[in-house]
């Protein structure tokens, strides 16, 4: 599995290390780790997966014409719970386009469906436990508040489904799903921010969202 196209890995590469300062965090010791709570997958993991399944999900295949919605790129880290990262993990992200709609049959709404959102992408982290995707901000839609799904595998591990959520997001308080997390270091744990990258001239966006799955890391 490839970590990005090899046409887009210089572009990816070059906007992610203009905005490092904002990723960049000193020192995560294992005892400020708050393992990430499990989430559910939802019905809206991708019945038939898109021909494009790589990390940039603004842009299919090398069409000229991106999706709409607010430009962000996620980043973060896939930590053991000792926080050593864990290498040739596979994320996956799903969410539903700016309309609302999933990459799914089942999607209330399949007749409003960005043609030119990938919905659903694929990222094998190295050595550093790193991962990177250009997406967009998630929007709600009836009944959840905004929110991206994750899927972490690791060989020899049961897959690992979570969720991340807006932080402050007005529709958070009425989400059941987010508000089934009781433990309040676990709940703030899938808030995160999504911030103006202050050297974007197209108004994009950062966030950041490390998981501790509990996995064990690789020998």
């Amino acid at each position: 599995m490839h970590r990005m196209k090899p046409s887009r890995r210089t572009f990816l590469g070059g906007v992610a290390a203009s905005s490092a300062a904002y990723f960049t965090v000193a020192g995560a010791f294992a005892e400020d780790l708050v393992r990430t709570p499990a989430q559910t997958e939802g019905p809206f993991y991708p019945d038939r997966l898109p021909l494009d399944t790589d990390n940039d999900l603004i842009v299919i295949n090398d069409s000229l014409k991106p999706s709409v919605g607010e430009i962000t790129w996620l980043t973060g880290r896939i930590l053991g719970l000792n926080g050593t990262p864990l290498k040739n993990a596979v994320v996956e992200i799903w969410q539903c386009d700016n309309n609302g709609a999933y990459l799914h049959s089942g999607t209330t709404n399949a007749d409003k469906r960005d043609k030119n959102f990938q919905g659903f992408g694929r990222f094998l982290t190295g050595s550093t436990g790193e991962y990177l995707f250009r997406t967009i901000k998630p929007v709600p839609y009836p009944g959840r508040t905004p929110h991206i799904h994750f899927q972490v595998k690791v060989k020899g591990q049961d897959p690992f489904t979570t969720q991340c959520y807006v932080k402050d997001h007005p529709n958070n308080a009425r989400d059941g799903i987010l508000n089934s997390i009781r433990d309040p270091k676990a709940k703030a744990s899938i808030l995160i921010d999504f911030a103006p990258i202050k050297e974007s001239k197209v108004g994009e966006l950062a966030a950041k969202f490390d998981i501790v799955p509990g996995f064990t890391p690789e020998a």
